[in-house]
């Protein structure tokens, strides 16, 4: 038999409050910085730095691992790693697409760049 006492914590109502403040002003902030662009990467790189502080704070307070044992704590700072780690190596990949395609020959999207592919814009060089 498990003889541990696992206590339960009662968070009060008011840090409940602060809690929903916080990740609402975290929502208006992602609102405010998608009408702002500021370049590709760090647009997705500051959503994704908003998102990871508002999952954190509902992970915290709302599932209660704020209060729980340590090695939750630590499987979810991993995952947090690893979601940043995929994410990075994604964007590394389609930002060197087109290097790749100029060294290896033409592109599967034809004469267009891969940015110019993705976002239907005309190729550079309107000559073909």
């Amino acid at each position: 038999m498990n003889d541990q006492k696992h206590e339960h914590h009662i968070i009060p109502l008011s840090t409940y409050f602060k809690v929903f403040g916080a990740l609402m002003v975290l929502t208006v902030l992602t609102v405010a910085v998608t009408k702002v662009d500021l370049g590709s990467p760090l647009n997705v790189i500051l959503a994704m730095l908003i998102a990871i502080i508002k999952s954190s704070l509902v992970l915290m307070f709302f599932m209660h691992l704020y209060y729980d044992n340590r090695t939750n704590l630590v499987f979810f700072l991993g995952s947090v790693l690893f979601m940043i780690i995929f994410i990075v190596f994604t964007l590394m990949d389609i930002d060197y697409r087109d290097k790749i395609y100029k060294i290896e020959g033409e592109s599967p999207q034809g004469k267009k760049t891969y940015k110019e592919y993705i976002t239907k814009q005309p190729p550079a060089d309107s000559s073909h």
